[in-house]
This record gives structure tokens, C-alpha cells and sequence, in this order.
């Protein structure tokens, strides 16, 4: 009886193996196709992008918790460069809430 209920569990089991690898074969070319189409539709469109930030008209910016570099540039619009470049002195890895970065 052991031995028939063994036979029985291994092809089930190589029946459901073979079944998931249908399954994935199945849906996952869509799914992959559609990601494709829109990457290519907003690339064409050039007016669908999304538009630039325009750049802010302060002069500085204070850091606040939690606040990053890419987080700041992406809220003043000034490019992380820039930032960098205006303020050497200042770790853009390590923020002090509080700080002054200069913008201009």
C-alpha cells in the first residue's frame, strides 16, 4: 500500500510542477508586453511626460528631518550638481536639521 500511495504522490507532484511551468509560460509574455507598450507610448509623447519642476526663486533651503539631497532637489528644482557644487563643505550623506544650503 506504502509503495502505491508513493508512485501516486510523485506524479501528482510532477503534474503540478508541469502545470506551474504552463501557468507562468501563459502569463507572464503578457504581462511583460504590456510594460513594454507604455514605456514606448510615453517616449513618443513627449508633451505626456511629465513637466520639469520649476526651479524655486530662494536663495537657501534649510534641511529638515529627514530631508535628503535628492528629496531637496527634487522639491527645489535645483539639479543635486548644483547643490553640491554651492555647498562643498556640506556631507550629502549626513543632513543636520537645521542647516543652510545655498540654492544660487
Amino acid at each position: 500500500m506504502k509503495k502505491r500511495r508513493s508512485i501516486i504522490a510523485r506524479l501528482l507532484a510532477v503534474l503540478a510542477l508541469v502545470g506551474a511551468i504552463v501557468a507562468l509560460v501563459i502569463l507572464i509574455p503578457p504581462a511583460l508586453k504590456d510594460n513594454n507598450d507604455d514605456s514606448k507610448k510615453s517616449s513618443n509623447h513627449p508633451a505626456e511626460q511629465q513637466p520639469k519642476k520649476q526651479r524655486t526663486k530662494a536663495k537657501t533651503y534649510v534641511v529638515e528631518t529627514g530631508d535628503t539631497l535628492i528629496g531637496i532637489a527634487h522639491k527645489t528644482g535645483v539639479p543635486i550638481s548644483e547643490i553640491r557644487a554651492l555647498n562643498p563643505e556640506i556631507d550629502p550623506q549626513i543632513l543636520i536639521a537645521g542647516e543652510t544650503l545655498k540654492l544660487r
